[in-house]
């Protein structure tokens, strides 16, 4: 129990506190791609704590010195002891059940996400091979409308389309950020990103840790691809693309350059660049990945205990003394 507890203790305090301090973490805008792993590190060792705390009230340890066969003895009689007790077996099969359905809604959220994605996708692509124009030149796939967008359908067989209007509007090195931009989304793999993030704000659409995270993701890895598609144009090139393709509409499945904040990215790329040095990247992704590891080495820690103390792994169950000698 007392692992439990611990492990619902440090869910709750970084449920709370996390998105409170990072959402307001003035780095995040000068390293997106540091921000989406710090929002995905916090939103997984959330749901791994609780789903760990669960399984910890369903499976208590038992330290217990002895041979293997006293070991066994012990395990089965602390097991029926703690079962036995009146509440026993419904904390344990109420662990269990949170546990399990944590895992399963948020998993079945996402695969329905991916699905509905992938089906979209394919129909929007089978459309555009009937009515769009590829220019290998530019490696796009272009379609006849005077309104200038931009966007790519990420995944396999991927593909970047535009518009003849977006080919009109854009001068030659802006059309190149654009088309760098959507190559960003692409390589860096941002539907996933983004898939994880909205499953979890479907699955627990109250919980603000997962509101917040979803609504930061979608803005980040526009800015993560911002940033690589400035190498290309510019900065202010890029900016003044955005402006004009800031009404343009897209397929559902999508990624666009015109997407989410579109007024904030303009501001970000119209200000001098300050990105963070990569020693503080890779120690911000260090301290990120050792609050991922947390609830690990807190619900490990009985059972490295009782692998050294040839113990039962089940806690607070009563001790169970046994016939048999130790050797």
């Amino acid at each position: 129990m007392r692992v439990a507890l611990l492990l619902l203790g440090y869910a709750a305090v970084l449920g709370v506190l996390g998105p409170l301090w990072l959402s307001r973490a003035p780095w995040l805008d000068r390293a997106p791609r540091l921000g989406i792993w710090a929002w995905h590190a916090l939103t997984i060792t959330v749901i791994v704590s609780v789903a760990l705390a669960g399984l910890a009230v369903a499976v208590p340890t038992l330290p217990f010195s002895g041979n293997l066969a006293a070991m066994l003895q012990a395990c089965v009689m602390a097991l029926r002891a703690q079962y036995a007790v009146p509440g026993g077996a419904v904390v344990a099969a109420s662990g269990t059940v949170l546990a399990l359905v944590l895992v399963g809604r948020i998993g079945w959220c996402l695969a329905a996400a991916l699905v509905r994605a992938r089906r979209a996708r394919s129909a929007h692509a089978a459309v555009l091979a009937l009515v769009g124009r590829h220019r290998p030149d530019l490696g796009v796939t272009v379609l006849d409308d005077d309104r200038p967008a931009a966007y790519c359908l990420p995944g396999y067989g991927h593909r970047i389309v535009l518009t003849t209007g977006t080919l009109a509007a854009l001068e030659p090195r802006a059309l190149d950020g654009v088309i760098a931009h959507e190559r960003a989304h692409i390589r860096q793999r941002h539907h996933l990103v983004l898939a994880y993030a909205e499953a979890l704000e479907r699955a627990a659409p109250r919980v603000v840790l997962f509101r917040t995270a979803a609504s930061e993701t979608r803005r980040l890895v526009e800015l993560a691809a911002d940033d690589e598609a400035t190498a290309r144009s510019g900065a202010l090139t890029l900016a003044g693309a955005l402006v004009e393709m800031a009404s343009a509409g897209v397929p559902a499945g999508s990624l666009a350059a015109s997407g989410g904040h579109v007024a904030g990215r303009v501001r970000r790329l119209l200000s001098p660049r300050r990105p963070l040095r990569r020693a503080v990247v890779w120690t911000g992704a260090l301290v990120a990945g050792a609050v991922l590891a947390v609830p690990l080495v807190l619900a490990a820690e009985p059972a490295a205990a009782a692998t050294g103390m040839n113990a039962c792994p089940l806690t607070d169950a009563p001790v169970v003394a046994t016939p048999f000698g130790s050797g």
